[in-house]
Parts: structure tokens; sequence; C-alpha cells
């Protein structure tokens, strides 16, 4: 909230203060004789970069989307919960621990499970008895340990010790086991009530809820993008690329995490040790951060985009200075990220690492293969479609402009003279200092 308010405040006061010391020598001489700003993106790395989507879209857009496909496909078999000593670096203290106690007390030993009973009756009593008796022969424990339930005795507790660890899927398997078969069965018919927890069944099911609404909350940040963009450019398809590419860049992240982290490959240069669940924070911190930052960068090409657009009502260039214009900024923005999340991704901590690992690649294939490569070819293909809006929407859409307002008097002269320039040949970088 600061950063969006010094922004809009502190940061137009500084420049105003400042004046035309904000440009170049060079530029400050054009602009006092009144002339064009010559510098043009014409002939820069963006520039030419911007002739792929435009010449081959649907190739590109095809590549484009096949390697964020592949980029993104470990995503669909993340598991998210919490590591425990048994994924940790070899030699650190705990994995040393666990490398003891396991031979010795099984790989569970740091896996427990707790019954809960309430027990209001002696038949109640006895059928937890029963439950008792019956624990050590379900697939997946090891042990059990529960003292007799007698009558007159409201609440009774068995402690379960499964045969593997804390982070495995079978340690999850043998919780549902026991909370869907096992102890429905043995309650049947009796006032017996057993709740399974502890610190494994609650990171059970914190994991199954958070996954349980994942699909939701992605679903409410791609509307939300969507309904941002079609406010701030009066636009069906481009909003919808925004938001369903925006999509394609948090399925990368998770992706890219699940594939490190998870698979393991690769997480042990790193220095956090071997694969595991995802902790239910890390997903959650990628898909807002990453909402964010995607949004920024399609905003900023989109709106130079539309710009031109309005100028002169041709899509092919409107793309074309897009691209050449914004890349620099893109990039640049892009590459800053990058070396901070990537910085976390070398801490040794599990958590800070899949956070920043996660992040740097997210934000690099989003700048670089979708805002920049992706999102164009889309708009070339699209065509002028890209900029078609309902009336009957147009009449309940609030009017924003991202560019400034172009219904001034001086708005309109600034439009027609542009048009003139590039009726003169002036390049797509030309632009006034006034």
């Amino acid at each position: 909230m600061f950063t969006v308010l010094a922004a809009i405040t502190l940061l137009p006061a500084l420049l105003g203060m400042l004046g035309d010391k904000v440009l170049s020598k060079k530029q400050r001489r054009q602009r006092a004789m009144g002339l064009i700003l010559p510098e043009t993106t014409a002939g820069s790395l963006w520039a030419r970069w911007a002739q792929l989507p435009l010449k081959a879209p649907r190739t590109t857009a095809v590549v484009a989307l096949a390697l964020l496909a592949a980029l993104a496909a470990p995503a669909l078999s993340m598991r998210v919960g919490n590591s425990d000593a048994s994924s940790d670096p070899a030699g650190s203290p705990t994995r040393e621990y666990y490398d003891l106690m396991a031979p010795a007390f099984g790989e569970g030993v740091d896996a427990g499970l707790v019954l809960v009973a309430e027990v209001p009756d002696a038949a109640a009593a006895t059928a937890f008895n029963h439950l008792a008796a019956q624990l050590p022969d379900v697939a997946g424990v090891a042990s059990v340990q529960a003292a007799p339930a007698e009558a007159g005795q409201p609440v009774a507790i068995a402690a379960v010790v499964p045969t593997t660890s804390a982070q495995t899927a079978e340690t999850q398997d043998l919780v549902d086991a026991l909370r869907t078969d096992v102890i429905p069965a043995a309650e049947s018919g009796t006032g017996l009530q057993v709740y399974v927890g502890g610190e494994t069944a609650t990171n059970v099911d914190i994991a199954e809820a958070l996954m349980g609404k994942l699909p939701l909350y992605l679903g409410l940040v791609a509307l939300l993008g969507f309904v941002l963009l079609v406010v701030a450019f009066r636009s069906i398809l481009v909003p919808l690329v925004g938001a369903l590419t925006n999509l394609l860049t948090l399925a990368v992240g998770l992706g890219a995490i699940t594939a490190i982290f998870q698979l393991g490959w690769g997480s042990g240069l790193l220095g956090v040790g071997s694969g595991a669940p995802i902790m239910y924070i890390v997903p959650v911190i990628i898909v807002g951060v990453m909402f964010g930052l995607s949004m920024d960068y399609q905003v900023f090409l989109v709106s130079r985009m539309h710009e031109e657009w309005v100028h002169t009502r041709d899509n092919a260039r409107a793309v074309r200075v897009g691209v050449a214009e914004t890349g620099r900024v893109i990039a640049t923005a892009a590459t800053i990220m990058l070396a901070v999340f990537a910085s976390f991704g070398f801490s040794g901590e599990r958590i800070v690492s899949a956070i920043g690992i996660g992040l740097a690649i997210a934000v690099l294939v989003d700048a670089f293969l979708v805002r920049l490569t992706l999102v164009p070819a889309l708009m070339r293909l699209l065509g002028k479609r890209n900029w078609s809006y309902p009336r009957w929407a147009d009449r309940i859409t609030p009017h924003l402009s991202v560019e400034g307002a172009m219904e001034t008097t001086a708005g309109t002269a600034g439009a027609d003279e542009h048009a003139r320039l590039v009726g003169a040949g002036a390049g797509p970088g030309d632009r006034y200092l006034d």
C-alpha cells in the first residue's frame, strides 16, 4: 500500500521538482528546439525480437505453449505437506538423529498418531478396547499403545506409530484409512467417537484443505485479472489472454518447485536434502506474488500496444511497437526480480529455497516466454478482434485510461500529428518530448 502511495504522490512530485533534469543533455536540446525525440527502437534487440511472433505467430505460439506445458507438467503430481528429518541433508544434526532412531524404533518414530475417544458407556469402552486390539493388524501400523478403557471412563487414548515417516504418501493413506474404514467400523452400533489427531494428522488435514481450495484460489486470481484488464483496456480477448497466461505462469512456478523439491531433481545442489512434499505455505506465496508481477508485465506490454492501436488502428504495428518499446523495461524488471528471488534459493532452508526458486523460475518464464513471446503471437493471430468490445458492456464498464485520457483537444491533436508522422515514415519508437 505504501509503495503505491509513494508511486502516485512522492514520485510525481520529485519528477516535477527535477523537471527537464530527468532528460539527457541531448534530449533537452531537442526539446528546446521542439524536435521529435529521435531515439527509436527500430534497430534494437527487442525490435528484432518482436519480428518473431509477427512473422511466424502460429509456430511461435505452439512452441511456447509446448515449453510451458512441459515446465508445468510436474505440478499435476504435487503433494502438499510437511517434510521431516528423513529428507534433511546428509550430515545435518536432524538427519543424523533420524538415521540413529529409525533403525531402532522404525521410520515412523516421529510420525505418531493420537487416537482420542469419547467413551460414554460400557459398550463404547468395549468397542474401543476391541479397536485397540485390531490396530496392530492394520496395514501401515508399526505399534500401538493404549490403556484398556473401563466403565465410567469418559475419555480413552491410543498412540499409533506408523511404519513409514510422516512425509510419505503411505502415512497419509494410513490416516485416511483409519478415518474412513477402521474407526467407523469400530464405532458402528455404539456411542463411541474416535478422533485421529497429532502433528502428522494435522499436517495431512491442512494439506488436504489447501489442495481442495487451490483450484478456487487460482480461479479467483484469473477472474480478478480478467476483470481488471477489461476495465483498463475495454476488450474481451486481451483480458482473456492475460488471465489464461497468468494461470500458465502460476502452473510453471508450481511445476518447478514440484520437480526440484518434491521429486528431488537437483534439490541436493541447493543444500536442502532429498525430495519431500511441498510445504503448504509455498504455493500460496508463489501464486500471490506471481499474480502481481505477471499482471504488471501484462499491463506494461498491452498498454503500449493499446496506445499504438488507438493512434493507428493497425494491430500488427501495435503488437510490434508494444514489444519493441516495453521489452527492455520488462526484461530489466524481470532480471532484477530473478536476482532477488534466486538469492533465496541458496539459503539452505527448504521453505525459503522453494519460495525463492519457484518465484525465480516463474518470473523468468513469465517475462521472456509468456509476455514477450506467447502473448504477442496470440495477439497477432487474433488481429483486430483483440480490441473488440460489446456495446452493452461498454455502457456499464467504468472508463479508465491506463495511458491517459485521449479525449482532450491536446490529446486529439497529438494523435493526429502522430498519424501524420506515421504516414511520413516515423519509426515505431518516435514520440514527443512534450
